[in-house]
C-alpha cells in the first residue's frame, strides 16, 4: 500500500493541567499567525467561547481552529483539562499527529496532565513539551523539566517519544523560545518553528478508497448536524454520495451537502477536503459519534471510539416540590426525556437510562464535576428538574464486587497533615507516598471514590481554604467496605410562608443557616446544617409576638449571621441520601424527598 506525507499540514492537540494557560496559549498562536481573526483579535480566551467555560477558567468543550504559519497549515485542537471530560480528550486526540504538552513552571506536571499524556502515549503521538509561565518569580524550569521526563518514563513512553523537544514560553505575553529566559523572547515563532519541525505530517494510503471517522458533532442553524473528523484516505466532495456507517456496521447511502474546513475560529465552505486534513462534512441524517463515512463503491468502516465507562451516577426527575413550574420553561418529563437523550449525541462518556417511574431518568458520567456541568447548562436553557445524591457505579468481575478507585494527590500546610491524614483514613483512603518541601506536606493517596463523595467542600474547611487536592480515576478494586464518612443533620423547614428575622434568630442557634429573611419556603424544604448529625424541624416563618410591655432588655441588638452561600457543586456534595436537589434557572433549593414530617417518622419506623 503507498504511503504519502501530506507536509503541508500539522494536526496538534494541546493537553495540560486545569489553568496552565493553555487556553492563553492558543490564544496567541491564534493571534501571531498568518490568519485573520476579524472581531476575535482583541478577545481574551477567544478558544473558551462557552459561558461556563469563562466563568470557571475552564476548558469543558474540545474546539478546533486552524492557522497558517509559512505556507503550512496548522490544525489546533483545544481539549478539556480535567479528568471527568475524559470522554472529549480520548475522541479528540484520535484526529491528531502529535501533541502540546503544556507545564507551569512553578506546579509542574499535575494529575490532569497525566491522564490526557497516558492517552496521548498510548496512541504513539509524539509530545511536543511546552514549560509556560517562565516569567513567574517562583518559576524552578529545570526541575520541572526533569519532573516531566521523569513523568514520561513514568507512563511507559517509547525512546522516541522521551526524546521531546523543550520549547519555554509566556503565553501571556506571547512570548516563546528555546532558552528559559524571558529576555531574549521577541515572539511566539519558536513554537510554530518547533511544531513544524518536531510533529509528523499526516500520513495517508494512497491507493485506499475514502475513510473518515466522526469524532465531534456540532449543530449549524442553517446546514444541521455537522459531523468533524480526520479523513484517513480518500476525499470527500460536496454534493457526492457516500456510505454512512454507524457503530453497529449498519450502512447508508447518503448524500454530502456540504464539506468545511477550519479557517481561524471560522469553518469556510470548500468543494472538496483531501485526506490528512480535518473536515466538518453536512447532510448526513442521523450522524452520531463515532460512525464512519465511507467511500460508496469500496465501504470500509474504521475502528469505533472506546470510551471509559461511566463511575458516578445519579437520578434525575421531574421537579415535584410546592414551587414546581414557578421558574422554569421546561419542566415535564417529556422535555427532560428529549433534552437528556440529545445530550448523548455529543456526549459519549454520558449514560442514561430510564428510573424507576416514567418521570425519573439514571445519568451516569465520568464524576461529580461532568454531571454538575450537565446540570448547570440544562440549567440555563430553562428546564426545571431535581437531582439525587451522586453515588458510585459497581461493576462485577470475575465474580467480585468491584467500586472505582481514585489517586488523590494533596497539598496542604504542615499544620493541617494530621487532619488530612485521618479524614482520609475514614474514607478508607491509602496512603502511597507523603514528602515534605518549603513548609508544604505532599500527598499521594489512593482511596475509594465513594470515599471522596461530599469530601471537598468538607476539606477546604479543614484546611481553611489553604488546601490543593487533585484527582484522577484510576480504576476498580474490590469494594472497600463501609465508609465512615461523617453524617450530617439538616435544618428542615416546618411550615410554607416566608422566612422571618425572628425565626431566623432562633433556627441559627442549632447550626448555619442556607437562607436569610424574606425567601420564601415550604415544609420539608432544607434550610441550613444542623450542628449535630440528626435533622431537626425549625420554624423560621415564626414571628415575634407583640405587646404593649416593654422590659430594660428589649431592644438589645441580635444579628443574623451571612447565610451560607453554596455552588452548585458544594449543593451536590451536601445533599444526603434522602434529599434531592430542586433545580431551577433562577436557584437551586434543597429538599427532602419526603416533604411531610410525620410521613418521614412513619417511613423511618
Amino acid at each position: 500500500m503507498l504511503l504519502l506525507l501530506v507536509m503541508d499540514i500539522r494536526n496538534i492537540a494541546i493537553i495540560a493541567h486545569v489553568d496552565h494557560g493553555k487556553t492563553t496559549l492558543v490564544d496567541s498562536l491564534l493571534k501571531q499567525s498568518e490568519t485573520s481573526m476579524g472581531k476575535s483579535a482583541s478577545t481574551e480566551r477567544i478558544m473558551d467561547s462557552n459561558d461556563i467555560e469563562r466563568e470557571r477558567g475552564i476548558t469543558i468543550f474540545s474546539k478546533n481552529a486552524a492557522v497558517m504559519y509559512k505556507g503550512t497549515k496548522i490544525n489546533i485542537i483545544d481539549t478539556p483539562g480535567h479528568a471527568d471530560f475524559g470522554g472529549e480528550v480520548e475522541r479528540v486526540l484520535k484526529m491528531a499527529d502529535g501533541v502540546l504538552l503544556l507545564i507551569d513552571a512553578k506546579d509542574g506536571p499535575m494529575p490532569q496532565t497525566r491522564f490526557v499524556l497516558k492517552k496521548a502515549l498510548a496512541m504513539g503521538h509524539k509530545a511536543i513539551v511546552v514549560i509556560n509561565k517562565v516569567d513567574l518569580k517562583e518559576a524552578r524550569c529545570e526541575e520541572v523539566l526533569n519532573e516531566t521526563f521523569d513523568l514520561f518514563v513514568d507512563l511507559g513512553a517509547t525512546d522516541r517519544q522521551t526524546d521531546f523537544p523543550v520549547v519555554y514560553a509566556s503565553a501571556i505575553q506571547a512570548k516563546a523560545g528555546l532558552e528559559p529566559d524571558i529576555t531574549k523572547m521577541k515572539n511566539i515563532e519558536p513554537l510554530f518553528d518547533t511544531i513544524i519541525k518536531s510533529i509528523p505530517p499526516p500520513q495517508i494510503k494512497l491507493d485506499a478508497p475514502l475513510q473518515m471517522l466522526v469524532v465531534s458533532l456540532v449543530p449549524d442553524n442553517y446546514k444541521g448536524k455537522l459531523g468533524i473528523g480526520r479523513i484517513y484516505s480518500g476525499a470527500i466532495t460536496a454534493g457526492t454520495d457516500i456510505m454512512h456507517i454507524d457503530r453497529e456496521g449498519k450502512m447508508e447511502k447518503q448524500r454530502v451537502m456540504a464539506t468545511m474546513v477550519f479557517d481561524g475560529l471560522t469553518r469556510k465552505e470548500v468543494p472538496s477536503v483531501e485526506a490528512g486534513d480535518l473536515v466538518a462534512v453536512a447532510g448526513i441524517s442521523n450522524i452520531h459519534i463515532g460512525d464512519t463515512i465511507a467511500d460508496l463503491e469500496n465501504p470500509v468502516a474504521l475502528p469505533p471510539i472506546n470510551i471509559e465507562k461511566p463511575t458516578v451516577k445519579m437520578m434525575f426527575g421531574v421537579n415535584n416540590s410546592p414551587f414546581a413550574g414557578q421558574e422554569g420553561e421546561y419542566v415535564t418529563s417529556r422535555h427532560l426525556r428529549e433534552r437528556l437523550y440529545k445530550e448523548l449525541e455529543t456526549d459519549v462518556a454520558l449514560h442514561v437510562d430510564q428510573g424507576e417511574t416514567m418521570e425519573s431518568f439514571v445519568v451516569s458520567g465520568r464524576g461529580e464535576l461532568h454531571l454538575a456541568i450537565l446540570i448547570e447548562k440544562m440549567r440555563r436553557e430553562g428546564y426545571e428538574f431535581h437531582v439525587s445524591r451522586p453515588e458510585v457505579i459497581f461493576i462485577q468481575e470475575e465474580g467480585i464486587e468491584k467500586e472505582p478507585v481514585e489517586d488523590v494527590w494533596v497539598d496542604v500546610p504542615e499544620q493541617y497533615q494530621g487532619i488530612v491524614i485521618e479524614k482520609m483514613g475514614r474514607r478508607r483512603g491509602e496512603m502511597l507516598n507523603m514528602h515534605s518541601s518549603h513548609g508544604i506536606t505532599h500527598f499521594h493517596f489512593r482511596i475509594p471514590t465513594r470515599g471522596l463523595i461530599g469530601f471537598r467542600s468538607e476539606f477546604l474547611t479543614d484546611t481553611r481554604g489553604t488546601g490543593i487536592m487533585n484527582t484522577l480515576c484510576c480504576g476498580y478494586a474490590p469494594v472497600a467496605g463501609d465508609i465512615a464518612a461523617n453524617p450530617h443533620g439538616s435544618l428542615v423547614a416546618f411550615e410554607a410562608g416566608i422566612s422571618n428575622t425572628y425565626g431566623l434568630l432562633m433556627a441559627q442557634e442549632r447550626g448555619a443557616l442556607f437562607i436569610g429573611p424574606a425567601v420564601q419556603v415550604y415544609e420539608g424544604m432544607v434550610v441550613g446544617q444542623n450542628a449535630k448529625a440528626e435533622d431537626i424541624e425549625v420554624n423560621i416563618c415564626r414571628t415575634k409576638k407583640l405587646s404593649n410591655m416593654r422590659s430594660k432588655g428589649d431592644g438589645k441588638a441580635e444579628a443574623l449571621t451571612t447565610p451560607r452561600a453554596m455552588s452548585l457543586e458544594e449543593t451536590l456534595e451536601y445533599v444526603g441520601d434522602d434529599e434531592f436537589v430542586e433545580v431551577t434557572p433562577k436557584s437551586f433549593r434543597i429538599r427532602k424527598k419526603i416533604l411531610n414530617a410525620n410521613e418521614r417518622k412513619r417511613v423511618k419506623r
